[in-house]
């Protein structure tokens, strides 16, 4: 595209413009016009995939003349004209136009799990519902069930997605929340933008590596409050100020994130840190152990009557408190005290520890990049080893493979293996389960695969029964090296699937089956209960980026973190062991395959 818009300083990030992209498909679903083709839907999904997967911010990017939209795969002439009217104006007329059609009381009907356009669009035409408060009273009285798709089941679960949504209203997705970390971060470290600048960490739930993340909380060093608090001030143009204070303040941005800030003498850093990182019970348990001993900690440091005894750091802080430094995906009040206390805190899986990635796709199926693109991807990464799973034919939406577009497949990544020495590119498939069980493809193809990662897109609707022992069925094959996305969820659009977990893990164990942490921002599963109740059992894990395009290997590093949120140490991740390791496993696996 030729044309720049007059953006100035605008902060719209890709997830905005991602969502915005998201809604268009959504109403245009629902409204059942002539404009509702499949080929139209589709494109605007595909086109927020490809946004939300960027690396790069788009309000940064559209500044420099060389670079066109049009060259983002999946953006065409008619997307790029949208983007660039949402980063000028922050909306586009299309959207502008289903909005007036759509209610909003309607269009939030779209955000319960298990409720998509189709749906919202009987349950606004067949039952006159057009509110979240009405489809709580239509459920919780069991009306839905005398409408044609819906019964107890589904009323159950709409009252489960219900509570879901208040568990995660207004809460940003962690993709979202690292964009606009980095945007501030950036625009508070140009440079000669704030004189006396020291450090500048991003604190609260973000810091913990939360599944989603409220406000950002931004801990700053510097001698004088003033120019960094009017910094801030200048990040948004659309930007209220909530409140402001001698070293404190808060705003609101255009998009209704909020920001507060805190500046801090140096001396009271790593104090300030402890304080805003959180959590408040654990806090709380630091506080009442410094009581204790006759201390008062708060977030300006350690004191001893009115004398400062520490603060500068956090390390300082726990020592003086009879504590090793506690991660702060720890910091939960889940235990992680009194193994502080005792040195037996777990060694977190650090992301340098991850030697490769287990679940990529290309285009050959649903992924936007193709083999040559992904491999270049892995190894910028330095990973020594990658594998390729594309779909199986069950998930026609993406697809999928049959055996003889799956042996051709394969045959494409042994001869890519040819052209690359240094790093090993595994043939792999993520093969669907069945819903009682069975595998998509024949056994026969399992014995030249080198990774087989099965994984449920259909039929999830089932019991907790039946569900647990669709998976526990697959499993017990001896076919599968991992499960991927193990309970199914999307955070924020669908719950988890009824599962025995606790079965699922016993049945994986003995199957030497792992189980995957999916880095999708919209899974990260497993979650981190689930993560909790594992560690009781000698399950192993697989930690992916499950990238669709090169710019979503990066997505590693939110797996990474929801695995340090489960304690996980780099023995029990495979795909942080050496290639030898990896390649006795895959051989154990492959025998019991050809065995089959």
């Amino acid at each position: 595209m030729s044309v720049r818009p007059k953006i100035g300083e605008s902060v719209i990030d890709n997830e905005t413009i991602a969502k915005l992209f998201d809604e268009t498909a959504d109403l245009l679903e629902i409204t059942s016009s002539d404009r509702a083709n499949p080929f139209r839907v589709r494109a605007y999904r595909n086109g927020a995939r490809s946004v939300r997967s960027l690396s790069q911010q788009l309000a940064s990017s559209i500044r420099d003349a060389n670079f066109n939209l049009t060259d983002i795969p999946g953006i065409g002439k008619d997307l790029a004209g949208k983007i660039l009217a949402i980063l000028e104006t922050g909306h586009f007329s299309l959207l502008d136009d289903l909005r007036r059609q759509v209610p909003a009381s309607t269009r939030d009907l779209l955000n319960v799990p298990n409720i998509g356009p189709k749906r919202a669009r009987v349950l606004q035409h067949d039952l006159h519902i057009h509110s979240l408060d009405a489809l709580y009273a239509a459920a919780s009285e069991h009306k839905l069930s005398a409408c044609k798709g819906f019964g107890p089941t589904s009323e159950q679960k709409i009252l489960a997605g219900l509570a879901h949504i208040q568990l995660t209203s207004g809460r940003m997705l962690v993709s979202e929340a690292k964009a606009l970390a980095a945007a501030v971060t950036k625009h508070m470290k140009s440079k000669a933008a704030v004189p006396g600048l020291g450090d500048l960490v991003i604190a609260g739930s973000y810091r913990r590596c939360k599944e989603t993340i409220g406000d950002l909380d931004l801990v700053v060093t510097c001698s004088n409050a003033k120019p960094v608090m009017d910094r801030l001030a200048t990040f948004d143009s659309g930007s209220m100020i909530l409140g402001r204070g001698e070293t404190k303040m808060a705003i609101r941005l255009k998009s209704g994130r909020q920001i507060d800030l805190r500046v801090v003498p140096e001396r009271s850093l790593g104090a300030a840190l402890i304080y805003f990182t959180g959590s408040k019970a654990h806090n709380i348990v630091l506080r009442k152990i410094a009581a204790d001993r006759g201390l008062k900690l708060n977030e300006y440091g350690l004191y001893k009557n009115d004398e400062w005894i520490a603060g500068s750091t956090e390390h300082q802080v726990y020592r003086a408190l009879g504590l090793a430094w506690i991660p702060p995906e720890l910091r939960e009040a889940t235990g992680e005290i009194e193994l502080a206390a005792t040195n037996r805190l777990p060694h977190l899986i650090e992301s340098c520890d991850i030697f490769g990635d287990l679940h990529l796709h290309t285009n050959v199926t649903d992924g936007r990049g193709s083999l040559a693109e992904m491999v270049v991807a892995a190894q910028r990464r330095h990973y020594k080893f990658i594998a390729i799973t594309d779909h199986s034919r069950r998930v026609t939406m993406a697809n999928g493979l049959d055996e003889t577009r799956l042996r051709r497949h394969w045959h494409a990544i042994d001869q890519m293996q040819q052209k690359v020495s240094d790093i090993v590119l595994l043939k792999g498939i993520e093969i669907d389960i069945l819903e009682g069980g069975k595998l998509d493809l024949s056994k026969g193809v399992f014995a030249e695969a080198d990774w087989v990662v099965g994984a449920i897109h259909y039929g999830q609707r089932q019991s907790r029964m039946q569900m647990t022992k669709r998976i526990v069925n697959a499993m017990r094959t001896g076919l599968l090296n991992a499960i991927a996305h193990p309970t199914g969820r999307l955070i924020g659009q669908r719950p988890p699937y009824e599962l025995d977990l606790e079965e699922v893990f016993r049945v994986a164990s003995d199957c030497h089956c792992a189980l995957e942490i999916n880095g999708q921002p919209t899974r990260l599963d497993l979650g981190e209960a689930a993560l909790n109740l594992a560690a009781k059992y000698p399950v192993r894990f697989v930690v992916n980026s499950d990238a669709h395009a090169p710019e979503e290997l990066a997505f590693m590093d939110f797996a990474v973190a929801q695995a340090r949120r489960g304690g996980l140490e780099k023995h029990r991740v495979l795909n942080a062991c050496a290639l030898t390791e990896l390649r006795s496993i895959l051989k154990y696996t492959s025998s019991r395959a050809q065995s089959a």
